[in-house]
């Protein structure tokens, strides 16, 4: 199950894919359904749609979303590894769960149990948990009679950790100073509302190196324990790396360093050549195609830097694929 996409690139499509996105309250969790009614389909939609869809033209593809496009070749290669049925759900748009579910349904009809496969390696509300939480929900208001089995976040997982290892070391023979990794970004708020103990994210300056409970839904640690596992692997040294989150969205603070300050920044520091990847997604979509490989570089570029190159996600990489037979089968 991934994100989801447009079905087009035009206003009328991505204002529809918009609406559904921050409707919901795992995204937006301020205030009443009327208030992010007003908030979303009066202030944000019929401002972000036209420059949505103006970037979402950017990376289109003859074949449809890159998102889609990418997650049904993922779903076909891990379908080459599996003699069971896999099949292909999204948040957000089409395929919905329920066209998922009665798929599998009519090739199993003897079937008793599907296990979920969340594309978010890392536990976010406005991510993992609300896409959980739907395809649940639709099972539930479904009536069928097969259980829900739910992969936790793999963030640490070691065949995870070994895929994207194996997905980044071809670019570590290029000629680079330095590795950003930039996660999708949160509001600070959903970290502390994400926290069983009330008392411990973003309480100090260390409070991801700090053993808590709070980290099994803790985005930020889960983020940074991806990074510190991959470089450990890969021996990159620790003054050759380091993070930032992109994507924000309101006036509100997110996690923080931002990516697009820390790429204005960067070449002033001495750093001229960057490899950039974009962990928090498997898949390439609007975020990591348009906003980091492209409007990233300009930022970049245009602040003095010398060579950029974007990582691509996992994608269909063989080592990813070999990692999700194993956990379905």
């Amino acid at each position: 199950m991934n994100l989801g996409s447009p079905d087009s690139p035009s206003v009328k499509d991505v204002r529809k894919y918009l609406s559904e996105f921050l409707m919901d309250d795992k995204v937006i969790d301020k205030g009443s359904y009327l208030f992010r009614l007003l908030l979303v389909r009066g202030i944000i939609v019929p401002f972000r749609a036209p420059k949505s869809a103006h970037a979402y033209k950017t990376i289109w593809t003859d074949e449809g979303a890159p998102l889609i496009v990418i997650s049904k070749q993922l779903q076909a290669a891990v379908q080459a590894h599996s003699d069971y049925p896999i099949e292909l759900a999204m948040r957000y748009g089409s395929p919905s769960p329920k066209q998922a579910y009665d798929s599998l349904k009519a090739k199993m009809p003897n079937l008793k149990e599907v296990i979920l496969v969340p594309l978010y390696p890392h536990y976010a509300q406005s991510s993992y948990e609300t896409g959980v939480e739907y395809a649940q929900d639709i099972h539930k208001k479904g009536g069928y009679d097969f259980t829900i089995s739910v992969i936790a976040p793999y963030f640490d997982n070691v065949d995870y950790i070994h895929a994207m290892s194996e997905n980044i070391r071809p670019y570590l023979q290029r000629d680079y100073d330095h590795i950003l990794f930039s996660f999708h970004g949160i509001p600070e708020r959903h970290l502390t509302k994400c926290d069983p103990t009330g008392n411990h994210c973003l309480q100090s300056g260390n409070c991801c190196e700090v053993a808590s409970e709070a980290h099994a839904t803790c985005y930020r640690h889960q983020c940074l324990t991806t990074m510190k596992l991959v470089c450990e692997q890969l021996q990159v040294s620790e003054d050759k790396y380091s993070y930032a989150f992109q994507s924000r969205l309101g006036r509100e603070p997110w996690l923080k360093p931002y990516t697009d300050f820390r790429l204005a920044d960067m070449p002033k520091e001495g750093i001229e050549k960057l490899l950039i990847l974009c962990p928090a997604f498997v898949s390439d979509c609007l975020e990591t195609l348009e906003e980091i490989e492209i409007r990233g570089k300009e930022i970049f570029m245009e602040a003095g830097g010398t060579s950029y190159e974007m990582i691509p996600c996992m994608n269909v990489h063989p080592e990813w694929v070999k990692a999700l037979a194993k956990w379905v089968n």
